[in-house]
């Protein structure tokens, strides 16, 4: 069966999007207008969440096994990002000295504490990674402020798959349920639930909505349709909640609320409209992003972390687009080198757990 280059597109061109919306968010909180911020998450991690469910099947031991290895795979990279931030400070402490590590981690800005800047290993900083604690990384803060997303695609992976395996002919009510639980939280917003169940709710309704579409395509008489009810659902939202609602989507998204909901629309309506429609022939670049587009996510948080050090040279000397399109690019520069190590890190990893099991098997 032949790899759909459109997938690989469109999670390639998520992933640029997700690089965009950090470079806004994060070192962007310095130079970029609020505007421009929330326009960024016009194209957001919803994305994600429909590919994997337009990619998934029902078969459960394929899911675990490709779930074991992303945690395998992620448990490698936090480690190396645990000897990389503490090696780093050791430099520090070592050569220069704790003044300067905290003027350092300054940089990333006052609201982003640092959680130990000690010459003395972590170590329950890594645990909590394992295990999906995102407990900050203060040379890298970005890296675990995106990290959400994973814990959500774990939870929601498995009980998407226990749905499409066991309710196969039920999934449209599981949909439904989805719907309504995140209608009701909306409604009633004293019991929408702290943790995941929120996110998963939502975009657990997303998944099961693209799986429901996969293979399919939208009629082309029922686009101009489809897009209409999204224009109103915008129009709706801004004549409810007032214009002002605009400047509040990225809180409206942890957890997902209506407003940022009702944003999502517009991608998703894209993805699912350019489905079985859209052809990529060849590969590209965006492609080559969107086949390794863990390694890229893994990355831009490390390169989205760096750039903060160039925005603050630069922020007074350029103007704030301009600068905007050189971190931007030099994000993506950063990301895919970055990547590509990680990748050898990770063979690496791996190489040396076959080893590791050759060893305790004899």
């Amino acid at each position: 069966m032949n790899r759909d280059l459109y997938i690989d597109f469109a999670k390639g061109m998520a992933t640029l999007s997700i690089i965009f919306i950090h470079t806004a968010f994060w070192s962007g909180q310095f130079y970029i207008p609020t505007e421009v911020r929330v326009f960024s998450l016009v194209f957001d991690v919803a994305l994600f969440y429909a590919l994997s469910g337009i990619t998934s099947g029902s078969n459960i031991e394929k899911t675990f096994y490709r779930l074991l290895k992303l945690q395998i795979t992620y448990m490698i990279f936090v480690s190396f990002l645990f000897f990389l931030d503490y090696f780093f400070k050791v430099f520090g402490l070592t050569f220069f000295s704790m003044e300067w590590l905290q003027s350092f981690y300054s940089t990333f800005g006052s609201k982003y504490a640092t959680t130990g800047v000690s010459n003395i290993p972590q170590w329950q900083n890594l645990g909590n990674w394992y295990l999906h604690q995102y407990t900050n990384a203060d040379t890298f803060p970005v890296v675990m402020g995106s990290f959400w997303y994973l814990k959500v695609y774990f939870i929601l992976a498995v009980f998407g798959v226990l749905i499409l395996r066991f309710f196969p002919k039920h999934v449209n009510w599981f949909i439904g349920l989805c719907l309504i639980l995140t209608l009701l939280f909306n409604i009633f917003p004293e019991i929408y639930p702290t943790g995941q169940v929120g996110y998963v709710a939502f975009y657990l309704a997303i998944f099961l909505i693209a799986n429901r579409m996969r293979g399919k395509k939208i009629p082309a008489k029922l686009i101009p349709v489809v897009y209409a009810v999204v224009a109103a659902a915008l129009i709706w939202m801004f004549w409810y909640y007032g214009s002002e609602i605009f400047y509040k989507i990225n809180k409206n998204k942890f957890p997902p609320k209506i407003p940022y909901i009702v944003w999502s629309l517009f991608s998703l309506t894209t993805l699912f409209v350019l489905y079985n429609r859209l052809k990529i022939t060849k590969e590209n670049f965006v492609t080559h992003i969107g086949k390794n587009a863990i390694f890229f996510y893994f990355a831009q948080g490390i390169s989205s972390s760096l750039v903060y050090f160039i925005v603050v040279a630069l922020k007074e000397n350029m103007p704030w687009w301009a600068l905007m399109v050189f971190i931007y690019i030099l994000n993506i520069i950063l990301a895919f080198i970055i990547a590509a190590g990680l990748k050898k890190v990770d063979d690496l990893g791996w190489r040396i757990l076959e080893f590791l099991r050759r060893k305790t098997a004899s």
